[in-house]
């Protein structure tokens, strides 16, 4: 089986009777830590109409991840904002990726686990996940608009996040985390530029190192 798909819609069915879907959301954002999900559809699985989560309305988002939670084995994680700042935002990435895989092999009952070496991983964009030797993965551009098992991942991360982020604005008031979930919107700039960076911005990001550079000086106010 080829290593990546030419950019047409992929039927997963024809990649086998069990296909992992997985996807990250949060990669460019100022702040928060970047999540990832991993789906497994198996053929009889209940399915559902599924598309990439960044073109859905957040009422059908809330809607289709809880049918696909209710409905498949899946895992959510994540990599923090201190490992983004200390690895980069790439490799944080593709780690939280591994560990929502992991979680979900580990969830499987036992006959399937011997299997799972042999089923495809379908990873969205262009990069296999470090540290999953030995697994059939699959890199496919776009494979959150392309393939079913990747767009439930996508929407379930991307629920699972923006809620994640609605709690911190209860946390941090007066960023508008409920609103953009920490992307560079003229919104979060123009607080980043007010109150200063808070804990959970991404120290080594462009437009938050600089404000972290400025407070400190011993005039600047701000709190990091």
């Amino acid at each position: 089986m080829k290593n990546d798909l030419s950019l047409e819609p992929v039927d997963w069915k024809t990649l086998g009777t069990h296909v992992i879907g997985v996807d990250e959301v949060g990669r460019g954002c100022l702040a928060g830590p970047v999540y990832a999900a991993a789906v497994l559809f198996r053929i009889g699985d209940p399915l559902h109409a599924v598309t990439d989560s960044k073109k859905l309305t957040e009422a059908k988002r809330d809607e289709l991840s809880a049918k696909v939670i209710a409905t498949h084995h899946h895992s959510i994680a994540q990599a923090s904002v201190d490992e983004i700042d200390e690895i980069n935002i790439l490799k944080a990435s593709l780690l939280a990726m591994r560990r929502a895989v992991e979680t979900l092999i580990a969830q499987l009952p036992e006959d399937e686990q011997r299997d799972v070496a042999t089923w495809p991983i379908v990873i969205d964009g262009n990069m296999k996940i470090p540290g999953l030797q030995g697994f059939n993965q699959i890199t496919l551009v776009k494979g959150d608009l392309r393939c079913a098992p990747v767009s439930a991942a996508s929407i379930i991360a991307k629920v699972a996040r923006d809620t994640m982020m609605k709690e911190q604005a209860t946390q941090y008031p007066g960023y508008g985390f409920e609103a953009h979930k920490g992307y560079s919107t003229a919104v979060h700039k123009d607080a980043l530029n007010r109150l200063g960076p808070c804990v959970i911005h991404r120290k080594t990001f462009g437009g938050v190192k600089e404000l972290i550079r400025a407070s400190e000086s011993p005039a600047s106010g701000f709190l990091v």
